[in-house]
């Protein structure tokens, strides 16, 4: 019911003042943090990576929109393969490790795609690649027209933010819950708990892509910020902020994080300073995020 209400406030927002963009970036960043939050929040894997998903996503997109002349929905699904095959493989090798060598094997892998897309010819190094065009989707619908690409993107965030709710209250996610609580007593129980951290891996992953690949629309452009090792920080902090293992922190991690970046632009690097003091106050007096914290007092799961 409050992700009901959510939803209809956002669905309202185009009939308001507020800058549709500013509000796009902030799904698209809630996504992928929702992605995130269903691996260290529900399965207790901390990924340093997650931003070669986000930005390999948006360069697949972004070539065969502007490159291959592919239609906006064969673009997302392209972006969205790639990331799928990508967090097979990256899950492949890093898996079978727990605690900080998972986290840094993630790191190592994220940052040597962010050196191949720099050197890449596709990628137009660092100049990316810009001017992304906005056909029609489905052959219906405008990209071009702002209201009915925010549409689009707020449909592709309910829809992966319904698959996390499905997954996490699956009965795979409650495996994925008991492993990231006690995984020896699950391995006792006859789990294969790799496999299943493995699938959950892979699935972080391929919604990660798909927000990745919405946002290049939204920003028309993919360029070597999206892969960058800080913005795979940027979407920890988000998730910490918002609350982990909660559906709607991730949207207020967001919220605060594009907010701050966007209301404070005019102090320059002061911004990740400024940043860092709310992580700082939230850590300090909110140990569950300001989601967690809410979902705590109104006795309530959000």
């Amino acid at each position: 019911m409050v992700f009901g209400v959510v939803v209809i406030g956002l669905a309202l927002l185009p009939l308001t003042s507020v800058y549709p963009y500013f509000i796009m970036q902030i799904l698209c960043f809630a996504l992928v943090a929702g992605a995130f939050n269903l691996l260290i929040g529900h399965g207790g894997l901390l990924s340093f990576g997650h931003a070669m998903f986000f930005g390999s996503a948006g360069y697949i997109t972004a070539h065969a929109v502007k490159v291959w002349g592919l239609p906006p929905e064969l673009g997302i699904l392209a972006g969205v393969a790639a990331c799928a095959g990508l967090a097979a493989l990256a899950g492949a090798i890093s898996i079978r490790r727990q605690g900080i060598y998972f986290a840094m094997i993630t790191l190592a892998i994220s940052q040597m795609l962010y050196f191949v897309y720099l050197r890449a010819p596709f990628t137009n190094g660092e100049d990316g690649i810009q001017s992304i065009p906005k056909d029609r989707m489905f052959g219906v619908l405008d990209l071009a027209d702002t209201t009915v690409l925010y549409y689009v993107v707020l449909a592709g965030f309910i829809l992966g933010t319904l698959a996390i709710y499905r997954t996490i209250n699956s009965p795979f996610g409650q495996v994925l819950k008991s492993i990231r609580e006690n995984e020896p007593r699950a391995i006792s129980l006859g789990y294969r708990t790799t496999l299943y951290k493995y699938v959950a891996f892979i699935l972080s992953g391929t919604l990660a892509g798909f927000a990745g690949s919405l946002k290049v629309f939204v920003v028309q452009n993919a360029s070597l910020t999206d892969v960058h090792w800080s913005m795979s920080g940027e979407i920890v902090l988000i998730t910490l902020l918002g609350g982990l293992g909660t559906l709607l922190g991730p949207l207020a991690g967001a919220f605060v994080i594009i907010s701050s970046q966007h209301h404070l632009a005019e102090f320059g690097q002061w911004v990740t300073v400024l940043q860092g003091a709310i992580f700082i106050a939230c850590v300090v007096a909110f140990r569950r995020g300001i989601v967690g914290e809410l979902a705590k007092v109104l006795k309530i799961s959000l």
